[in-house]
């Protein structure tokens, strides 16, 4: 048996020297993605018959190599699974990957880009109101404040009309109502200023006349930023401050802080957010509380940032798609103007995925019907929720 084994023997050059045989000249990086070279039959190419031969077709390889999958941030592995899954799948994967990546970087893209970079909302509502118009009749009700109101609860008891107005009638009666929200406040009738709000921001759940409704957002929530305006003045300028060592009381400053607020103005304020809180329907409720964000600022630091998560939250309980959507742009325009820039800016993107996961209702029986009352395209509606 021992003749038998094959005797192995190492050999060793320790004088190798490469010479230009050795060397093969290559046209491709042997990097680059692999192309493969498939052989397909002719006949299911086209309608000619087979006659036996076959056409070569050449495909990319969806193999990469690992430094491209690192560039990717993707290890070969991940690469390979994703191969596997179906193109839903992949790309619920691919933005699962990036959502903590923008989570983390929103804030920081506001910041860099700063509000001077995005179109003024001034130039944006223009365009709005120039585009978005109507010749159908438009109903609104009104209701006539002709008491002293020193409750919410008179509101009920307060006489209503309804009025079917042409655009150019609308437009006055909306004009009108800023005047008199304006007029009561510095008359000193809070409550009548606040019912006035209130009484306009219900005209947004409304949306009898579809085509008018973007221009009617743009005119209601200007009288709500003035009343939000009105009230966060109101308290700034009640709030006395005492500096260091001071006796005398002086204005807050621009950039003030919680602490530095008195404990009556903390309570003066509270009292706004509870008259708020009283309000029965919910979209003219967070319309308002949207328009007193700023106000939180009295309270804590923590306060507004914490109410536009909950309002975030809370506009899934509006059941129409259209009216929900446009509180969300109330709510998000307002949160950036009130959010400092070295704050969290999660509450955009928030709601941007709010959106998406109730985009199906867009197409629910209840719109569908709607659409077909008014004898409106489906695509015409959905330009509704385009960026104007």
């Amino acid at each position: 048996m021992a003749s038998n084994l094959v005797e192995w023997k190492t050999f060793i050059a320790h004088e190798y020297k490469p010479n230009s045989s050795d060397r093969v000249l290559v046209k491709e990086h042997p990097l680059r993605n692999v192309i493969v070279t498939e052989r397909i039959p002719r006949r299911i190419l086209g309608s000619t018959p087979s006659t036996g031969r076959t056409t070569p077709v050449s495909t990319s390889a969806s193999i990469l190599e690992p430094l491209t999958l690192a560039l990717k941030q993707l290890d070969p592995l991940s690469e390979f699974t994703m191969q596997e899954m179906d193109p839903l799948s992949k790309m619920a994967a691919e933005m699962e990957a990036t959502d903590s990546k923008l989570s983390h970087t929103s804030a920081k893209v506001i910041t860099d880009s700063g509000l001077g970079s995005m179109e003024p909302w001034s130039t944006r509502k223009q365009a709005i109101l120039s585009k978005y118009t109507t010749s159908e009749k438009l109903s609104i009700w009104l209701t006539k404040f002709n008491i002293d109101l020193n409750s919410l609860t008179a509101l009920k008891k307060a006489p209503q009309r309804k009025f079917d107005l042409s655009q150019a009638e609308y437009v006055g009666r909306i004009e009108q109502l800023s005047k008199e929200l304006v007029s009561a406040w510095h008359s000193e009738q809070r409550v009548k200023a606040l019912k006035i709000a209130i009484q306009c921001a219900k005209l947004l759940a409304d949306t009898d006349v579809l085509p008018f409704y973007p221009s009617k957002f743009v005119l209601i929530t200007d009288i709500l930023d003035t009343f939000g305006k009105l009230v966060y003045d109101r308290l700034r300028t009640k709030a006395d401050y005492y500096k260091p060592g001071a006796k005398t009381p002086t204005p807050l400053p621009e950039d003030f802080t919680a602490e530095m607020v008195p404990e009556s103005a903390k309570e003066t304020c509270l009292n706004w957010f509870y008259k708020i809180a009283s309000i029965r329907e919910l979209v003219p409720r967070l319309y308002v509380e949207i328009a007193l964000l700023k106000s939180y600022n009295f309270i804590s630091s923590h306060e507004c940032p914490e109410a536009l998560l909950k309002i975030t939250d809370m506009i899934h309980g509006i059941g129409n798609p259209l009216v929900a959507i446009y509180v969300r742009c109330y709510l998000c325009r307002v949160g950036i103007n009130v959010t400092p820039t070295n704050s969290s800016f999660d509450f955009l993107l928030a709601n941007f995925t709010r959106f998406l996961e109730s985009y199906q209702h867009l197409f629910s029986r209840s719109v569908t019907a709607e659409l077909i009352s008014k004898n409106m395209p489906i695509s015409t509606y959905m330009s509704l929720y385009l960026k104007h």
